[in-house]
């Protein structure tokens, strides 16, 4: 019989297992296995459609303010020279976006054959696949609401099942 001890425990050796194969997996370079500089391309041009975000640009901005933050909470008194040295180290930034979504696009040839990244980039070059390229923020963020709503109301329905349950057995909690 599982007691929640057991389950626990168990819970934690699926968690540091998933985690462990995460950092293995992140350990592992991507960049190991040849693909063809016209599957590459192709791969590139799919993250070139769908990079609606500026995922590069977001990630350097957020970085620098959470650099901003941890400099200026210990150090206050030089918040404009921090500002002003934050400003220059995103300004070495500019023109490197490349590097990161050739990355991207390695992962995509790899996982993709060509034919498969034909197909996708024809999706999202016609006027449905622009429109999904161009709400996926907005739409990631709504169902991201909705899962939260989801998770809140499944947290108090479980633990109220879970407490007639106890009843059931006679534990009153």
């Amino acid at each position: 019989m599982w007691t929640m001890g057991k389950m626990m425990r168990g819970a934690k050796t699926a968690m540091f297992a998933a985690m462990a194969a995460g950092v293995l997996a992140m350990a592992t370079p991507v960049v190991a296995q040849e693909v063809a500089p016209e599957h590459l391309a192709l791969a590139r041009k799919y993250i070139d459609l769908t990079d609606r975000g500026a995922i590069f640009e977001t990630t350097v901005v957020e970085v620098g303010i959470q650099a901003m933050r941890q400099i200026v909470t210990q150090n206050p008194e030089i918040m404009d020279q921090t500002n002003n040295a934050i400003g220059e180290v995103i300004k070495e930034y500019n023109g490197r976006k490349g590097e990161l979504l050739d990355q991207f696009a390695r992962v995509y040839a790899i996982r993709f054959t060509v034919e498969e990244l034909q197909q996708i980039v024809a999706f999202y070059e016609s006027p449905t696949g622009q429109k999904l390229a161009g709400s996926n923020a907005e739409l990631n963020t709504d169902v991201s609401r909705v899962l939260q709503v989801y998770t809140n109301n499944l947290r108090t329905e479980f633990f109220a099942k879970v407490r007639a349950e106890l009843r059931k057995s006679g534990v009153e909690i």
